[in-house]
């Protein structure tokens, strides 16, 4: 009886020793290993900062996205102006490029068109104003001739979630023409 007693006070003190556990993720920690085993003790004190830190970039890339609005990129010709125009449009996908630039040159969203690399299935063209810009992942429209092979360009989802009238460089891109018939 007395070794009944003994397991099940033992019994008691083991499981009383978990009450206090707390959840959280394990992370590999890059100092942790086999000799030297981390206890995560701190996990929640690290997930806090990690928090701050994120919000304190956030603010930070808001702040450099107005500086951006109001900053000048030096061109052949003299210097021209970026202007964020607004952001994603209602009812275009997250990923708005090709959304956008139906919405500038149609004046409606077409689906099809929501998919960049869609783009190319129109007929090739030199550059003009009112031609796209386009290759698989991205599209802009085109604006206005500056020199050489950078154009002033309408461009949906230029960085940050944006859409910004800015110079671009066609290089790396096909120039087509959006309102040619498709065959």
């Amino acid at each position: 009886m007395f070794k009944q007693v003994i397991s099940a006070c033992c019994l008691v003190v083991i499981t009383s020793l978990n009450s206090d556990a707390r959840p959280y993720r394990i992370q590999h920690a890059s100092e942790c290993n086999v000799t030297m085993p981390c206890d995560f003790s701190n996990f929640a004190q690290i997930s806090n900062q990690r928090r701050e830190v994120q919000d304190s970039l956030r603010i930070h890339r808001t702040k450099q996205l107005s500086v951006v609005a109001n900053t000048n990129i030096a061109t052949p010709d003299g210097s021209v102006s970026t202007r964020i125009v607004g952001g994603r449009p209602a009812g275009c996908p997250f990923s708005f490029c090709g959304c956008a630039a139906a919405l500038r040159l149609f004046g409606r969203i077409v689906p099809e068109l929501n998919l960049a690399a869609n783009w190319l299935r129109f007929p090739r063209t030199s550059p003009a104003p009112g031609m796209v810009a386009a290759r698989r992942g991205h599209v802009f429209v085109l604006e206005q001739h500056i020199g050489g092979d950078v154009w002033m360009a309408y461009d949906g989802n230029s960085g940050g979630h944006t859409t910004r009238v800015h110079a671009r460089s066609l290089r790396g891109y096909t120039v087509v023409n959006p309102r040619a018939t498709l065959t």
